[in-house]
């Protein structure tokens, strides 16, 4: 008997049921939102046909293509599907106010592209014992991948499990006491450190590439889940490999149980210094403790610098509120997308918690999101000038769609617009006073500010005069005049000679 169990051919693996009960609905709401939502609007075809493509991230052998309006998909050269393609996307309706009614030959086109796509999933499903073992999630994850990755750079799909861990925990980065950020060639780096954090003390430091995180590769591609394993209890220890140049280290940090700070306070020769790392849901309630108590000392601070280098952003909403603490009235900034509901304005409405002090902005190429928000509003305002070099360029806000199979969708719906009307996205923030193209260059524009000219007044004029969509040619034209840089001392010589200076600031504010 065990001789012929042996001898048996083996038995053919259980081909795993196609969950079209789970995908189909999934990707009716994503597309839903995609088409109805998203900051661009993409053809049908191009849609489906991206998305598709995503599952050769899966199974390598698995071929797509779209000709004279019909899509077909292959495995190893053999064809397993062919479909036609819809050509055109129905406009919605504006909210509130019902569309015509629509027959089964115009079905909506998030329901067509979901069918479509659920069809030509099942087919790669069936044909592919990898797709199979990799799951449903995976797969998804895989078409959403390839499609944002076409659309902006910032829509994404979240999976289940890592939807559940990020409402269920907020700790990990901060905890340490560091952020990442996407690097060079799909690499994870440390953008930003916080000083007296676990991490700065074991020595690590910003710019070092992020190899592993107890065991587990990291890659650009996937950081939500770096950052995801960064998370933990208080308590407990987590394993970083890290790569500086040629050598690589091994560093274990003790997770901290009290939450990092996220603005440090000094005051020097009567000048109050925020270094704000970054925007969590307490910073205006910090900084406006701050900026109150210093303010009601006999002698208040001559002038306050604002250090927002380092910053990849955080809360909207503090941005807005952080930029009021400085005003007392008119734009902050404003938002436009396709969809009525992303257009919206913030206005200033409280009292300027720094009594009109000189101020000055000092921002560098990993100032971000939220922080450049701040930079540009009171840039623009004429409220501050801003000092170090092109900042980031990420202006896009995003809203969670959750789906029915336990997932999100991250779509990019509006783009941030400064006071002026120009699109903080790939432009950035440009500064009054350029520290990047080193000091000689400083010299010459602190000369030309001391004979009563803002040297990079052309520059800003040029910038503010820009809108969206911005060709990509003008938006490298105006980055090269200042090129982004990290931070350098340089940055907070220049703050203190023109808060120092008053005729010198007022120059590099004048219009």
């Amino acid at each position: 008997m065990l001789l012929a169990l042996l001898l048996a051919a083996p038995a053919r693996a259980q081909e795993a049921p196609f969950p079209r009960s789970v995908v189909l609905p999934a990707l009716q709401q994503a597309f839903t939102a995609i088409i109805e939502r998203h900051l661009e609007s993409a053809a049908p075809a191009d849609m489906a046909l991206w998305s598709l493509r995503g599952l050769g991230a899966v199974d390598t052998r698995l071929g797509t293509e779209v000709s004279n309006g019909r899509m077909r998909l292959s495995i190893d050269d053999r064809l397993l599907l062919e479909q036609p393609v819809p050509l055109s996307v129905p406009v919605p309706p504006p909210p509130g106010r019902p569309g015509p009614r629509q027959s089964s030959a115009e079905e909506p086109a998030a329901e067509a592209l979901a069918g479509l796509l659920t069809r030509f999933y099942g087919a790669a499903w069936a044909a592919s014992p990898l797709l199979q073992r990799a799951g449903t999630e995976r797969m998804l994850q895989a078409g959403f991948d390839e499609l944002f990755n076409h659309l902006d750079p910032y829509s994404r799909y979240v999976t289940a499990d890592e939807a559940l861990q990020a409402r269920e925990r907020r700790v990990g980065q901060s905890s340490l006491g560091l952020r990442l950020a996407a690097g060079r060639r799909g690499t994870v780096v440390i953008a930003s450190l916080v000083p007296n954090g676990p991490a700065a003390e074991a020595g690590l430091r910003e710019g070092d590439q992020l190899v592993s995180i107890d065991g587990y590769p990291v890659s650009a591609r996937y950081i939500t889940d770096a950052a995801e394993l960064l998370e933990g209890l208080a308590g407990t220890e987590v394993t970083l490999v890290l790569r500086r140049g040629n050598q690589r280290h091994t560093v274990t940090l003790l997770r901290s149980a009290a939450p990092a700070r996220a603005l440090r306070v000094e005051r020097q020769e009567g000048i109050l210094w925020l270094r704000l790392t970054a925007f969590s849901s307490h910073t205006t309630e910090t900084l406006s403790a701050v900026l109150n108590e210093a303010f009601a000392e006999p002698q208040p601070p001559r002038g306050v610098v604002l250090d927002l280098r380092g910053n990849r952003g955080g809360v909207l909403s503090q941005a807005m509120s952080v930029a009021d603490a400085f005003l007392t009235g008119g734009p902050i900034a404003s938002s436009l997308g396709r969809h009525p509901d992303s257009v919206r304005a913030w206005t200033a409405a409280g009292t300027d918690l720094s009594h009109s002090r000189p101020l000055v902005i000092l921002v560098d190429g990993r100032t971000a999101s939220s922080a450049e928000i701040v930079a540009a509003a009171l840039s623009d305002r004429g409220r501050a000038a801003v000092v170090g070099s092109s900042t980031l360029g990420k202006g896009l806000i995003q809203i969670v769609i959750p789906l029915s199979n336990g997932a999100e969708v991250l779509i990019s719906w509006s783009r941030v617009l400064a006071p002026q009307g120009w699109p903080v996205q790939g432009l950035g923030v440009q500064p009054t006073i350029c520290t990047s193209l080193g000091l000689e260059s400083v010299r010459m524009e602190m000369a030309q500010l001391s004979n009563g000219h803002a040297p990079r007044a052309a520059v800003l004029a040029r910038l503010r005069a820009a809108r969206p969509p911005v060709p990509a040619s003008e938006v490298a034209a105006l980055r090269a005049t200042c090129p982004p840089a990290e931070e350098r001392e340089l940055d907070s010589e220049v703050a203190k000679a023109l808060i120092d200076h008053p005729r010198l600031l007022a120059t590099a504010l004048s219009p």
